[in-house]
């Protein structure tokens, strides 16, 4: 695509932008000397939806005016809250409504779902992450195997990434034909937190088919960023949180996918609390369970509306722009930025994440050995751009469709000059 390095041309994508409008629906931080904010962490934490006071407040208003009674005469009823953003869910994860739910958080649902997936069966015990994985995965994932009676050490395998910091399918490929036999299950993510890179998920799910492993997906930084086909490509499940690129919050409710092949109650043990129960049954209080249809069923607690409520606000922000629109922006918003620093800093400034398998994140690191990486991302948050840094060397930022402009695009590329000649 054809690009220029001005502001001007910069405007002139975002007054062709067909979604520009949505920026104006989220609450963007306050100026730092003098300068508006270049928000670029949506990665990390996504901006707040302007409407999700008006959802927080509508639910705090039912509580007050009804008291219990919110639970089945609220606008929303509580008692089946979660079911308002099943349909949402289901259209960003390309998932049956069945096959989703909104539950509890991320590490937690990885928890309750490798409970039903993490089987270890004589020597068929491992689990496969990749080496570079979030260390919350990690950490579940060790536990898990510990629990049953195993040793991480020995039990806990790691998918590695090549010098270029990037994970390989060849690789992936030939560690289980070595290990295949021995692996219960690959706990694996959709995009690789560090360098940005979107997994080959439809490949990975064929290889653990091929070596009878279970495969469990963490989308945190996968949905509502990428394309996600999860009910044809087949994993066993995956999780994800909806405070980055779902805009719902800091510790907002997450959600997981449980393939319809594993539906029925007799397939599976699940951790089983109240709401896991039918709901048609929950309040007969029953001795015996009744188990939920679908996904349903892994639910243990009842929602927690009031930190539910953004999560609808900014699906329904989603539902509005169309995941495949903001898909083909991101395309092209992130391409632009990309350019801008391919452009402008070569040889100072190097993009980690791969071209081809992307979607709004970008890695950059700083390759000038006069300038120290730390002290540019110093300045560039002194100067209101505002992305994070990842050890040991990694700047990260992601222009985010939803609310992200060509101009943050064009500024950020201003600053990060102004951040590298700095004294």
């Amino acid at each position: 695509m054809y690009y220029e390095d001005s502001a001007d041309f910069a405007a002139s994508l975002d007054r062709d932008d067909p979604l520009a409008g949505f920026r104006d629906q989220f609450e963007f931080p306050s100026q730092r000397g003098g300068r508006e904010p270049v928000y670029l962490c949506g990665h990390s934490l996504g901006l707040q939806p302007k409407r999700a006071a008006q959802y927080v407040n509508e639910e705090l208003s039912e509580w007050a005016r009804r008291g219990v009674e919110g639970h089945f005469k609220a606008a929303r009823p509580w008692v089946s809250y979660h079911r308002n953003a099943t349909g949402a869910l289901a259209a960003l994860t390309g998932a049956s409504t069945s096959e989703v739910v909104a539950m509890n958080t991320l590490t937690v649902n990885l928890h309750v779902l490798m409970t039903s997936f993490y089987r270890p069966d004589g020597q068929r015990r491992k689990i496969v992450i990749e080496s570079t994985a979030f260390p919350s995965d990690r950490y579940a994932a060790a536990s898990q195997i510990r629990m049953r009676g195993h040793d991480p050490g020995r039990d806990l395998l790691e998918w590695q990434p090549r010098d270029d910091q990037l994970l390989y399918m060849d690789d992936l490929e030939a560690l289980l034909q070595r290990e295949g036999a021995h692996t219960a299950l690959l706990l694996l993510p959709g995009v690789q937190y560090y360098s940005g890179q979107v997994l080959d998920m439809p490949g990975i799910c064929d290889l653990a088919r091929q070596h009878g492993c279970k495969v469990g997906f963490d989308l945190a930084h996968a949905i509502g960023n990428v394309a996600l086909e999860l009910h044809e490509w087949g994993p066993d499940f995956a999780a994800w949180c909806s405070y980055k690129y779902l805009n719902a919050g800091p510790g907002a409710i997450a959600g997981a996918f449980v393939h319809e092949r594993h539906l029925a109650a007799d397939k599976l043990d699940q951790l089983h609390g109240w709401w896991g129960n039918n709901e048609a049954t929950r309040f007969e209080m029953c001795v015996e369970f009744d188990p939920a249809p679908g996904a349903d069923l892994w639910q243990l607690s009842c929602p927690p509306v009031l930190s539910f409520a953004p999560v609808l606000a900014s699906l329904g922000i989603f539902g509005e722009a169309g995941l495949s629109r903001l898909i083909e922006k991101s395309q092209r918003l992130t391409g632009y930025l990309a350019w801008l620093i391919e452009h402008r800093f070569e040889g100072r400034i190097g993009i980690i994440t791969p071209a081809e398998e992307r979607g709004c994140q970008l890695s950059l690191v700083v390759k000038d050995s006069d300038v120290d990486a730390r002290q540019v991302f110093r300045r560039l948050t002194e100067l209101n751009v505002i992305g994070d840094w990842r050890e040991p060397d990694v700047i990260r930022i992601a222009p985010v469709p939803l609310y992200n402009s060509y101009g943050d695009a064009f500024e950020c590329a201003e600053r990060l000059q102004l951040a590298l000649d700095a004294d």
